[in-house]
């Protein structure tokens, strides 16, 4: 339970769009999208502000837990989806009642020092700190000429620690995109200045060299998103069609997982009827739903004027398919693919609601059916974990729900925090939030086409959009040896904005745990987690204490 409340917390934290599609809103975002542009009308702007964020928050979200529920027993015993990561959380659940006590302390100790040290080193740092283009942060550890395109490492313990938490292709993919774009592409167009776009724009402006980093990056994102959404789709309808056409043929089968490299049989009929007598009453679903869409329909338009309460209906009416597409490709495949749901729904609100309105119709309607069925797949998981830890059903929804009004709460006043105290959104600032530009202009593409790009960008997209989707097909269709080379797209787009010392934080990180399991495998294995989650967590607190100061 406290594993489920904790997740949905942090979930909406993570992805409720504070720095996507509801930063995206804000004035600065409008005039780094360029004040001129076509499509980016002054009208669409929406400050973040505590209370229509909760609110909103609070409706959408809440709307997901209630979608799927009446499908519940469908998904996790009739189709018998494995929801790949809720199954890894009951495997670790069960296996931390029979973990020795000498790894967990040791496991303690390895965090709570790495948690130190990235807290003194924060505090350190701060001695040095001060305007942009100031201190560790801008230290330029390979030459003034590197520094310039962004190669420096920045000396960010949290990135370094998310480093070595992510896989090392998902590190050295960000590192490819960053010599592609930083290394190769932005100085070259750069030196076209003039000749691609004219001189006397600001670096700001979308038909500058700023519009080629956005709508390159946004192509990647795209191309990858749709392939991985057709794909998913496509793998659920057949596995749909296939269960349904051999279901009389069906036979019940042991689930085997495998822990500390033994074969453990676990009995499916106590856990079907554990999960089956915690039933959660179909009304509930039904219910929730309508009432939490009633008062959508209502409150979102008033809140967003520029949203009208038919596009909402519509997406409230679309929205429990989607919720279920998400969730079975989720329990398929283990990839969550609720934002690329959105990205279709920001497209179609904005080709719909004209140039007026589209921007934040755009946007606000993203955020709608992105909420949905991500929430709704993240119930899915947790209801997969309560199946094998054979945990009440009922608990764990009463959890998810409280986490998500814990959430929806604490996760505002978490980003007021640093929107107070630090420049948020400043391309050349510490946040720069590169995702709130991106998917504005998306937004603004939806509602102008492609007289929104800048010279000769629309033939870049078009190779990028067709280089994400060739990779994703190589790696699906060619063997392993070749396909597990293959770098991902979504993660290469991120430094074409946010910029190359990113990449190499994240590589060193990378770098320190290949070296550490050369050197001692079965200590690594144990401690990586731990050691990373230590750095994270230290230059975290240390954020707040800075803001205090």
């Amino acid at each position: 339970m406290i594993q489920t409340c904790s997740v949905a917390c942090y979930s909406i934290a993570v992805g409720g769009g504070f720095g996507s599609y509801l930063l995206g809103l804000n004035r600065k975002t409008y005039e780094q999208a360029g004040i001129d542009t076509e499509g980016n009308s002054p009208t669409s702007i929406k400050d973040p502000g505590f209370g229509w964020m909760t609110g909103f928050l609070f409706l959408v979200c809440f709307v997901g837990l209630f979608v799927l529920i009446p499908l519940r027993k469908v998904m996790i015993i009739d189709y018998r989806l494995t929801y790949p990561s809720g199954t890894a959380t009951a495997v670790l659940i069960n296996g931390l009642h029979s973990q020795d006590d000498k790894l967990a302390k040791k496991q303690v100790r390895g965090f709570m020092k790495y948690f130190s040290m990235s807290l003194f080193w924060g505090f350190f740092q701060w001695f040095y700190s001060g305007k942009d283009e100031c201190g560790f942060s801008q230290f330029p550890s390979f030459g003034l000429q590197a520094w310039k395109q962004t190669f420096y490492f920045n000396f960010s313990m949290t990135y370094v620690g998310a480093g070595m938490i992510c896989s090392h292709l998902v590190n050295l993919s960000l590192l490819l995109g960053a010599v592609l774009s930083w290394g190769l592409m932005w100085p070259l167009i750069g030196n076209l200045k003039g000749e691609w776009f004219p001189k006397n724009l600001p670096d700001s402006s979308m038909k500058s060299l700023n519009g080629y980093k956005v709508f390159i990056s946004v192509s990647l994102i795209l191309g990858d998103g749709l392939y991985n959404f057709v794909k998913v789709v496509f793998f659920s309808i057949t596995s749909i069609y296939g269960r349904l056409k051999h279901q009389h043929q069906r036979q019940r089968q042991n689930l085997k997982i495998d822990v500390d490299g033994q074969s453990k049989v676990i009995d499916d009929l106590k856990q079907d009827e554990v999960f089956i007598r915690e039933n959660i009453p179909l009304w509930i679903g039904v219910t929730g739903y309508i009432v939490f869409a009633i008062v959508s329909v209502t409150v979102l338009p008033i809140m967003f004027p520029q949203l009208k309460w038919y596009f909402v209906l519509v997406a409230y009416i679309m929205a429990p398919s989607l919720a279920f597409c998400n969730a079975y490709g989720t329990g398929l495949t283990d990839i969550n693919m609720a934002y690329n749901y959105g990205k279709v729904a920001l497209f179609m609100l904005a080709a719909l609601s004209g140039k007026e309105n589209g921007v934040v119709a755009a946007l606000a309607g993203c955020g709608i059916i992105k909420s949905v069925a991500s929430v709704s797949c993240n119930l899915m998981q947790d209801f997969k974990t309560s199946y094998f830890t054979m945990a009440s059903p009922r608990a764990m929804f009463l959890s998810q729900a409280i986490g998500t009004a814990i959430g929806c709460i604490t996760a505002p006043l978490s980003f007021f925090l640093f929107y107070r105290a630090f420049d948020v959104g400043n391309p050349k600032g510490e946040y720069k939030a590169p995702y709130a530009l991106i998917y504005r202009n998306m937004a603004i593409l939806g509602v102008e086409g492609v007289a929104a790009l800048p010279q000769h960008c629309l033939q870049l997209c078009y190779s990028f959009f067709a280089f994400a989707v060739v990779v994703n097909m190589v790696k699906d269709l060619c063997p392993p040896k070749i396909g597990r080379w293959m770098p991902l797209p979504m993660c290469m787009a991120v430094p074409f904005l946010v910029g190359a010392y990113f990449a190499i934080d994240m590589c060193l990180g990378t770098l320190v745990v290949f070296l550490w399991h050369k050197l001692d495998t079965n200590k690594a294995e144990s401690m990586v987690p731990a050691v990373a989650s230590g750095l994270i967590c230290g230059e975290g607190l240390w954020i707040r204490h800075q803001y205090l100061l």
